[in-house]
């Protein structure tokens, strides 16, 4: 059993509410000290799909642009006019939406530091994420709905390429940003996302961001999962944000 204390927790929470860089380079790697991810081939389903169940610890990216052990950082990102204008005026010192508790959304959350669970079966692969307990359920083999409501995660889909598994999303409300340094992205973001099970402790990981309105061609990052076996999910809580509180249904500092 895990018993995380995580003082790169409290680092994250500083960072993002001062919008500092205190986030020390490669903290994926700084978790796994002493750990060595699991030997043998990549498992696979009862269909014969390649199996990602399990928990798994996402690589830190704070910064999508700098290269890291485990990623490879995109040095110049491709900002349009509208990106650069946004990127420049954005100053995390005056306030973060991770920092409020709103939720992460699909791309910080896949940036970590906290780990994941993966539930899959042949109809559904669903991510538990640790970080506020999220959830986000894509269904395998559909397309997407004619009209979806926009989200912070967006609406996701699954289908596969071989044995690699394609994540294609879309819908996004356009309220988050890439990392924690707060790169931007629109509400035209639409995200693919490949996870190919290489051996039985990783999973190499592609996530392309095509958003015309903030950049001018789409980019990939690259990045390693690390299977850990030892780990389960915690649970977590953040409320800062809810809503009862600002419409005076609940009172403040009202302790269970």
């Amino acid at each position: 059993m895990r018993a995380r204390s995580f003082v790169e927790i409290a680092i994250v929470s500083v960072a993002v509410v001062a919008g500092l860089q205190l986030i020390p380079p490669a903290l994926g790697q700084q978790n796994m000290r002493g750990f060595k991810p699991p030997d043998g081939p990549a498992p696979k389903i009862w269909n014969g799909k390649p199996d990602f169940r399990g928990v798994w610890q996402t690589p830190r990216m704070a910064d999508v642009t700098k290269d890291e052990l485990c990623c490879k950082g995109v040095k110049n990102l491709p900002f349009t006019e509208w990106g650069k204008q946004r990127w420049d005026s954005y100053d995390a010192a005056k306030g973060d939406y991770a920092g409020s508790c709103l939720p992460f959304g699909l791309l910080r959350s896949v940036g970590g530091p906290h780990p994941v669970q993966i539930v899959q079966d042949e109809k559904y692969i669903t991510f538990l994420w640790e970080q506020n307990n999220w959830f986000h359920v894509t269904p395998i083999g559909v397309q997407h709905p004619k009209d979806p409501d926009t989200t912070w995660f967006g609406d996701s889909v699954a289908n596969w390429d071989g044995d690699t598994l394609v994540i294609d999303t879309i819908a996004f409300n356009g309220k988050t940003r890439v990392d924690t340094i707060g790169h931007p992205v629109s509400e035209q973001l639409h995200t693919i996302e490949k996870y190919k099970r290489r051996d039985l402790g990783h999973i190499d990981y592609v996530l392309t961001i095509d958003d015309p309105k903030t950049y001018t061609r789409p980019w990939d990052s690259i990045r390693t999962w690390t299977l850990r076996p030892d780990w389960h999910i915690m649970e977590y809580s953040c409320e800062e944000n809810n809503k009862d509180l600002f419409e005076g249904h609940i009172k403040p500092g009202v302790n269970p």
